[in-house]
């Protein structure tokens, strides 16, 4: 039997956090007669979330980064925090366009896609590139998020879109960012075999008629309406900002398309977190080095830098 809308136990009321959101701390009192000022009250952010596969719905709130989320989510639904793959908004499918990345609206329901079946699959590498797009969850798992029309996987119909990579030659993955996986794959000798262990996501055995939004009362536990969203950071609270621009979403769908050609990944909010950076770099040079400082682990080509600054500074090839 799973339980679902289980609260956990909340902050003090005035603490450093709340419901995932910096809260500011209340005005302290002063001698003599007069009252101190209640601190500003803080609206509670509440999001719906459901195992894809079916479930009730759960409620969730507190978190401050991904981790803290799945967290969040398991114990809503009495299981492990690594039992998840990965998210999706507002859809239950594998739909690799609706992925939870590092920003959720204010109205988005959240759906859990858990383990289902480990499977291996032999594959011979007879072209340098697999075909393969790989993303991560944020959490620890590495997966398939495209796959290359009349590649060497797209031959191989075990291997699907959601797939996520367990193993390599029996060597775990579990714990590697999704650049990490792509260099491993792209340094596999040519015209020798290996082994790929995936777990695919669990299925659910009627998907006709699975709940969306059952159950959620209209608005509740929301703040506000349109592009408001909260964004979770590796570091630091999560906080709440207005939603990217029509021309940000742009600069960074250029950006991730890079990410895609240079390393055989994809990853939404390293995208936008790239855009920021060059838009606040006059040159390639000052971009390459800010990027280093902070994201020095990814080992950015310096072609790909450049590729990077022109698309966000001078989308159109403009010179200057």
């Amino acid at each position: 039997m799973q339980r679902a809308g289980r609260h956990g136990r909340q902050p003090p009321e005035g603490g450093p956090m709340e419901n995932g959101v910096r809260q500011e701390p209340g005005t302290p009192e002063l001698p003599g007669p007069t009252a101190p000022r209640a601190p500003r009250a803080r609206p509670r952010l509440v999001f719906h979330t459901q195992l894809a596969h079916g479930s009730p719905t759960g409620r969730i709130e507190g978190f401050t980064n991904v981790k803290e989320l799945y967290a969040k989510i398991a114990e809503v639904f009495d299981i492990s925090p690594t039992e998840i793959l990965f998210c999706t908004l507002n859809t239950h499918k594998v739909d690799m366009q609706k992925l939870l990345g590092g920003q959720i609206g204010l109205e988005d329901f959240i759906f859990a896609h858990v383990r289902g079946e480990t499977k291996e699959v032999e594959v011979t590498k007879t072209e340098d590139a697999l075909g393969l797009t790989i993303t991560d969850n944020g959490a620890g798992y590495a997966f398939i998020k495209r796959i290359k029309e009349g590649s060497i996987i797209n031959r191989l119909q075990t291997v699907c879109v959601g797939d996520s990579i367990e193993a390599i030659n029996d060597h775990t993955i579990v714990g590697c960012r999704h650049y990490e996986v792509a260099r491993m794959l792209r340094e596999l000798p040519r015209a020798q075999p290996f082994t790929l262990r995936l777990v695919q996501p669990k299925k659910a055995f009627d998907m006709i008629g699975q709940r969306t939004r059952t159950g959620k009362s209209p608005g509740e536990g929301r703040v506000a309406s349109g592009k408001e969203t909260l964004r979770l950071r590796t570091q630091g609270p999560a906080v709440l900002e207005e939603g990217p621009s029509p021309s940000e979403e742009e600069d960074a769908r250029r950006v991730d398309d890079l990410l895609e050609s240079y390393m055989g990944i994809r990853d939404s909010e390293l995208a936008s977190t790239m855009v920021e950076a060059a838009k606040g770099s006059p040159s390639v040079a000052q971009l390459a080095q800010g990027l280093d400082s902070v994201l020095g682990e990814f080992a950015f080509p310096q072609e790909f830098v450049a590729e990077v600054w022109a698309a966000v500074c001078h989308p159109k090839g403009d010179k200057e």
